[in-house]
């Protein structure tokens, strides 16, 4: 098992920075989780006898790095899952498109079909049978060497949304191929990296801050370092 970076850890909530490799829950693929992870971390530092119990209270698409807040008791299980229910948590990504957004800022509202079988959704102006509103505000944070780096804040949590939704405005996030983008990465995952969360403690009711640093195989993200360390 690879070191986990852990970003914040206490009897009832544990936060992680995951990696474009992990998988947040299984899937046919039958590789280990971020969950299962976890839990073996759990187990091996305060020398758990039996099951370790860990919640998932939201996910990261497999390609995409950044925080992932995980329960660590059933009663933040579930405060944290009502929270999430009415939006209550914040989240802010960062994205890398190759492609110049038409508006600088913008907030981004469509309604979003899942396709099960192919693993993808798709983006309409108007709503119909079985989609879901979708919305977005992203803003330009900076310009390089044909890249551009958008910050967005997630206000609905649906199937690939962001990826979606930025690929509908003819912005494709880099390395992501399902939605249009030519070229892979080099890591195999796609330049979208959950930077924040922030919400208040389902038990303590602190307010909390999460920042996840942004992956280190990926030479584009260290390039824009200045201007992410700033935000």
């Amino acid at each position: 098992m690879g070191k986990l970076d852990i970003l914040f850890e206490d009897n009832h909530i544990i936060a992680v920075n995951k990696s474009t490799s992990d998988i947040v829950q299984g899937d046919k693929t039958g590789d280990e989780t971020l969950s299962d992870k976890v839990k073996k971390y759990i187990k091996k530092k305060y020398n758990k006898p039996g099951e370790v119990f860990l919640g998932v209270v939201h996910r990261l698409d497999r390609p995409v790095s950044g925080v992932v807040l995980f329960a660590r008791t059933s009663k933040a299980l579930t405060r944290l899952n009502k929270m999430f229910e009415e939006r209550k948590v914040k989240k802010s990504y960062f994205a890398i498109v190759g492609e110049l957004p038409e508006n600088d800022s913008a907030q981004l509202r469509h309604f979003i079909l899942k396709n099960s079988e192919k693993n993808k959704s798709y983006a309409f102006p108007k709503t119909r049978l079985g989609a879901k509103e979708a919305i977005l505000n992203y803003k330009m944070v900076s310009g390089l060497k044909n890249y551009y780096l958008l910050e967005v804040d997630l206000q609905t949590g649906r199937h690939h949304q962001i990826r979606c939704q930025l690929a509908k405005i003819g912005c494709p996030i880099r390395g992501d191929l399902k939605y249009g983008f030519p070229r892979s990465n080099k890591s195999g995952g796609i330049s979208l990296h959950a930077r924040k969360i922030e919400f208040i403690h389902p038990v303590s009711k602190e307010p909390i801050c999460l920042i996840a640093k942004t992956p280190e195989e990926e030479n584009l993200w260290k390039e824009f370092k200045n201007v992410i360390n700033d935000k």
